[in-house]
């Protein structure tokens, strides 16, 4: 292929102008996702294979100078840049001579883009525009390439997966019908669907290592994972990286929570049973184990599973093999192990209520997830990315900064909480909400807004600190109001608060 066209990343309005381009050149073209951040490397190694290089919708602010030494290297390839957005006055000095420049009036959101493209190669882009469309305000009668388009990013933004963006642009230029998908794609459409809501959001310190240990977990196809982390923070979401980003990404992921049935029927539900194990078992069941088989089976709340429990899984751990409950037959399955809890396993040993042996078996690989208090520079970028999925539109700084002045006991869940009430009430007043949201709260015990695996400290002071702490957060950070609940002067507040 002589023409590659690389766009962008984020709006579905780029991955359809650049289906409009594919439209025009056909199958004697490829396409690509690209950033603003990657494009000058990209050129540097790659650019000079294509006669042709076409970008959609790149934005061209990011190393400018690197840029242009770039395109000034690509001797014998031809670089178009199609934008409905105006360059900057540094852009146009720098890099307008050096690129064929092919702009048009408008902005994101009003299929400028789109138009930019049919205009430059002649295309009709009626049947393209209805799929730009943002948000909320999709037409039902086109759903499917909403949904495919979503699919791609959210993969590429979770797993690096950059041939799905290519495979949905292409699918959209040349009009696949949704019976005539790939199973990759149904795959695809299928996990985004159950799983979008799920992203590892922030670049705090503690957030990327987290992701780089997923990414040497995941490496290891059979490494057992223990995640720990207090509730809310996010334990299936850093299971389903571990799963995904792992070569067992096309076999089953299960989750299930151990606290979610009765003693006497976890055996069957790991296992499964033959007809006529027990009063009631009239066919066979396969357990959880056998269904993940060449996948990941996650384990949440592993930290509630009874004693009598633990000793099957542990034999199962041990041998991996296992029998059905009423069976004659053992069966062997390759599954990966991950598991997860809130609770204080190595405690839970010295006391008799986890077992030893057990604890050793799952512990190999320990992935702890920081609570939000730990980490509230991510805080904005989170909801940020919440309220962006959902209303195409980001937050101000002003109310990020709102947002960021809660501790979170209940970390991200509550977060998303307080922006579902947000849509709910239709307000983005967030300093008001988390107001309301402290005074609702407010009979919560001080224990579980310290954290739940924290002692309560000797020191007499520490404890106040804690308290007054505690006080002035419930009431979102309003001093005069934490002074009258404390009784205390507001000059007393900020000493203990210091």
């Amino acid at each position: 292929m002589e023409t590659l066209v690389l766009t962008g990343w984020g709006w579905k309005e780029y991955a359809v102008a650049a289906a409009v381009a594919l439209k025009a050149l056909g199958r004697d073209a490829e396409v690509m996702g690209m950033s603003k951040r990657r494009l000058p490397e990209f050129l540097e190694q790659d650019g000079g294979k294509w006669r042709q290089i076409i970008l959609v919708g790149i934005s061209l602010g990011g190393d400018e100078a690197r840029l242009a030494a770039a395109l000034k290297s690509l001797k014998r390839t031809k670089v178009m840049w199609i934008s409905a957005l105006p360059m900057s006055e540094s852009q146009e000095s720098v890099l307008s001579s050096l690129l064929d420049v092919r702009k048009s009036d408008g902005g994101l959101f009003d299929g400028s883009l789109v138009k930019a493209v049919g205009n430059v190669f002649g295309v009709d882009v009626a049947p393209f525009l209805p799929f730009a469309v943002e948000g909320g305000k999709v037409p039902k009668s086109v759903p499917h390439y909403h949904e495919l388009i979503c699919a791609a990013m959210y993969a590429y933004r979770n797993y690096r997966d950059e041939k799905s963006y290519s495979m949905a642009i292409r699918y959209l230029a040349e009009g696949v019908r949704e019976e005539a998908w790939s199973d990759a794609a149904r795959r695809l459409v299928d996990h985004w669907q159950r799983y979008g809501s799920r992203e590892l959001i922030g670049n705090s310190p503690q957030m990327t290592q987290l992701r780089e240990r997923i990414n040497l977990v995941a490496a290891n196809r059979d490494a057992r994972a223990l995640i720990i982390g207090e509730s809310g923070t996010g334990k299936e979401t850093v299971a389903l990286q571990i799963h995904n980003r792992s070569s067992r990404r096309d076999d089953p992921f299960y989750a299930f929570n151990c606290a979610s049935v009765t003693p006497n029927l976890l055996e069957s539900r790991f296992f499964g049973h033959e007809k006529g194990a027990f009063t009631g078992a009239d066919r066979q069941e396969l357990g959880l184990f056998e269904l993940a088989d060449g996948g990941t089976l996650f384990l949440d709340e592993i930290g509630e599973l009874p004693l009598e429990a633990q000793g099957v899984l542990l034999r199962v751990l041990e041998g991996g093999r296992f029998m059905r409950l009423g069976g004659k037959d053992e069966i062997e399955v390759d599954v990966r192990l991950v598991t997860a809890t809130n609770r204080d396993l190595p405690a839970l040993v010295s006391k008799g209520k986890f077992r030893e042996d057990l604890f050793m078996r799952l512990n190999v690989i320990q992935l702890r997830i920081p609570p939000l208090r730990e980490r509230p520079e991510d805080i904005g970028a989170i909801a940020d990315n919440w309220w962006f999925n959902r209303f195409r539109r980001h937050l101000t700084d002003g109310q990020k900064a709102a947002l960021s002045g809660y501790s979170y006991p209940g970390n991200v869940r509550e977060l998303i909480n307080i922006m579902e009430r947000a849509c709910v009430f239709n307000t983005d007043d967030f300093a008001k909400l988390i107001e309301e949201h402290c005074e609702m709260n407010a009979s919560l015990s001080s224990e579980s807004t310290f954290g739940q695996t924290k002692d309560i400290p000797d020191e007499l002071d520490e404890i106040i600190r804690r308290h007054i702490r505690h006080v002035y957060e419930k009431y979102a950070r309003n001093a005069s109001k934490a002074a009258d609940a404390l009784k205390i002067t507001r000059t007393t507040l900020r000493k203990w608060l210091s």
